[in-house]
C-alpha cells in the first residue's frame, strides 16, 4: 500500500488506545510516512495553527474523531473552516468514530471538508479505500 502522496497524518482522537490502535496499521501498511497524534481538537487546532506557514508539516489527511470534551469534531471543523485555503485544500478530513448516531453523522458528512466517514477501528481495508479516493484527486 506504500504511497508516496500521503507525508503525514493527523490523528486526532481523545482515546489513547483508540490512537495506539489507528498509528499502528497506518505504520504497519505503510499509510504515510509520519503520522502526529493529538488528544485533543484544540491541540490538532494549535498543531495547525502552527504548520500553516511550513507545508512540510501539514497533513495530507486528518483522521478526526468527533466526541471529544470540549472541542469535539464539530468544533474543530467549524474552527477548520476559519483556516487559509491552502490548508482546507491539502488536508483531507476523515471522520474516525465509533458514534452510530445518525444525526450526528448525517451533519458531519456534508461538511464541505469531510471525504469521509469511517467508524472505528481503523482497519487495511478502510486506509485502502481512502487511498483511493486520495488518488482520484477528492
Amino acid at each position: 500500500m506504500a504511497n508516496k502522496s500521503v507525508n503525514l497524518v493527523l490523528l486526532v482522537d481523545d482515546n489513547d488506545t483508540d490512537n495506539f490502535i489507528s498509528k499502528r496499521i497506518i505504520e504497519i501498511t505503510k499509510f504515510a510516512q509520519r503520522v502526529i497524534v493529538k488528544n485533543s481538537g484544540k491541540s490538532a487546532l494549535e498543531y495547525l495553527e502552527q504548520a500553516q506557514n511550513n507545508p512540510a508539516d501539514l497533513p495530507d489527511v486528518i483522521f478526526l474523531d468527533i466526541n471529544m470534551p470540549i472541542v469535539d469534531g464539530f468544533v474543530f471543523l467549524f474552527e477548520f473552516e476559519m483556516f487559509p485555503d491552502h490548508i482546507k485544500d491539502k488536508c483531507k478530513v476523515i471522520i474516525l468514530s465509533s458514534s452510530n448516531n445518525k444525526r450526528d453523522i448525517a451533519k458531519i458528512v456534508d461538511n464541505e471538508y469531510v471525504i469521509k466517514f469511517i467508524t472505528k477501528p481503523l482497519t487495511e481495508k478502510a486506509l485502502q479505500e481512502i487511498q483511493s479516493l486520495l488518488v482520484e484527486g477528492v
